[in-house]
């Protein structure tokens, strides 16, 4: 899916964190590489997809970007970062792999049928969802392909 009308766009997303290494460290058992060009002691560029990034920001790097004070990602849910995989198996391992290193599982799994998802907090207590959609529904959209699961009356 591209915007034909922006088609250079990459995304960052910035994201404060109280122990760059150990944040790299439980990124890092997720899947999630690092451009090193973006990368000293006080951020991280995490790649995420083609054209998109998250930075991985000390609190004090942050602090220099933020106008507005830092929110306690513990107490106050300001967004929810989701990632994509390519199956429902690999939605279960990377959350598996987000407990064992360290983070905290919000709920158990969603299954939507088109979409399947798992959500953890990570050490900071950011909150993130890796999620499987059927590749039907997403070329469709959730609604045809729900329509065109359902199966149809045919006459006896």
């Amino acid at each position: 899916m591209t915007n034909p009308a922006h088609p250079g766009r990459m995304l960052f997303v910035n994201i404060p964190v109280a122990d760059l290494e150990l944040s790299k460290a439980f990124f890092a058992k997720l899947g999630f590489g690092f451009n090193p060009m973006f990368t000293d002691e006080t951020a991280a560029c995490m790649l995420v997809g083609e054209h998109a990034f998250v930075m991985l920001l000390s609190r004090e790097k942050f602090a220099e970007f933020a106008k507005l004070p830092m929110a306690d990602p513990t107490t106050h849910t300001l967004a929810l970062y989701c990632f994509s995989v390519s199956s429902r198996d690999e939605v279960d391992s990377v959350s598996a792999a987000a407990l064992a290193a360290g983070g905290s599982e919000v709920d158990g799994a969603e299954d939507h049928g088109f979409m399947y998802s798992r959500s953890f907090y990570d050490l900071d207590g950011h909150g993130w969802q890796v999620m499987w959609m059927d590749p039907a529904a997403v070329e469709q959209g959730p609604e045809a392909f729900a329509a065109s699961a359902q199966p149809t009356d045919t006459p006896a």
